[in-house]
């Protein structure tokens, strides 16, 4: 009966890890694929080879912590509980991919775990106060460094990058087959500042799929790496598949919303935001916190809006209580080739609208779906696990 469930327990972690390729993809290459910079196809093949870089390297930190440290007693993770746990997780991120939405993988399996052991009164709650803390935190970072970026120095990287996509539909970076070796091509007629860009897109779109691994693929093993049934490394390799079975399908879905429906962010922005969103998100995995990218992120592109807008008003001009409008649209920067306006210079009748930027229906769709399946795990596998007698807690 054990082996049973254990190859149950393995193929619902599969089932996960193959909604978390499906949720990650798009945060990561959304903007690349956007803008026809590759295809999707390219965008599976590179988040499955840098989801796998961080797990296996930075990885198992957060697989302790979420398998060993969130729960004082591991003998509650039975195969029977696991399969549960591992049940809720897969099920409440396929809800949010169903929808075209990527919510965060990190809350949802912290959530279906500290429920476990909330049920069995065997949580460890300041295991759980410090990675809440962290949740709160770090997106509290996230904003004021992407604020400091926007205020001081987005105009000066968006004309040094200047970025545009390739509005032409066809995509700007594709792999010839032709030779012995494939190799990279680029889009006819693309100048070398097009190449380049394209290349720090596309590089940008590895660092969060390689920040992505390092947090996320605790989500999927944890609670059987808790069991010490399967060592760590195995785990990590099963997982890591079923992450890439996920990228090359039901990714497709998260691509579209995330590359086309949700927002016409300039690239210049997403790549600011990325940088930022990932660092962080290393960071913390690297101490063994699991982090969600999808709200750090959120939080960048608005403190990111926020520093933007703020150069319409020096902080002389602050102080007398001059007003400054701040609007996302704030995200919009000069072309290339045109001077960086001073502080204090830039008039706010200049600064679009927020809806000049963002789809409000899609928009309102993912903020509801991110908060709705978190809820879903926690509540259902605590639930279950407190009034379900057949687990015998």
């Amino acid at each position: 009966m054990t082996e049973v469930l254990l190859i149950v327990g393995l193929l619902v972690a599969m089932f996960v890890g193959y909604n978390i390729g499906g949720a990650t993809t798009g945060p990561a290459f959304g903007p690349a694929v956007g803008a026809n910079v590759i295809t999707k196809l390219m965008a599976a093949g590179l988040m499955s080879i840098f989801f796998f870089v961080g797990a296996i390297t930075i990885g198992p930190q957060v697989v302790d912590t979420l398998g060993n440290e969130l729960v004082d007693d591991t003998a509650i993770f039975t195969m029977r509980s696991n399969v549960a746990v591992l049940f809720f997780i897969g099920g409440a991120l396929f809800v949010g991919n169903y929808a075209g939405v990527p919510a965060s993988t990190s809350m949802t399996a912290v959530g279906a775990i500290a429920a476990l052991g909330l049920a069995t009164g065997e949580l460890n709650l300041e295991v759980l106060g410090t990675i809440v803390i962290w949740w709160i935190v770090a997106p509290i970072i996230g904003f004021w460094v992407a604020g400091i970026v926007g205020r001081y120095f987005y105009p000066r990287i968006n004309a040094w990058v200047a970025i545009e996509g390739n509005r032409e539909g066809r995509e700007m970076v594709t792999v010839d087959r032709s030779g012995t070796v494939p190799r990279l091509q680029f889009g006819e007629n693309a100048t070398r500042r097009e190449i380049t860009g394209a290349l720090v897109v596309v590089g940008i779109g590895c660092l969060m799929a390689f920040s992505s691994g390092t947090s996320n693929i605790a989500n999927a093993i944890a609670p059987i790496h808790g069991t010490g049934a399967i060592d760590m490394i195995p785990l990590i390799l099963i997982g890591s598949v079923a992450v890439a079975i996920g990228c090359f399908t039901i990714a497709r879905r998260t691509l579209d919303t995330l590359g086309n429906d949700i927002t016409n962010l300039p690239l210049t922005a997403a790549i600011v935001v990325a940088v930022i969103s990932s660092g962080i998100v290393i960071g913390l995995s690297w101490i063994g916190i699991p982090a969600s990218f999808v709200v750090i992120a959120t939080m960048s592109i608005i403190g990111l809006g926020w520093g933007r807008a703020t150069r319409t008003t020096t902080l002389s001009d602050a102080r007398a209580g001059e007003e400054t409008t701040v609007s996302v649209g704030a995200l919009t920067a000069e072309g290339e080739g045109e001077r960086s306006p001073d502080i204090g210079e830039e008039e706010p009748e200049d600064i679009p609208k927020a809806s000049d930027l963002f789809d409000p229906s899609t928009t309102a769709r993912v903020v509801l779906m991110q908060n709705v399946v978190p809820i879903l795990s926690t509540v259902g596998a605590f639930l279950t696990f407190r009034f379900v007698p057949i687990f015998g807690f």
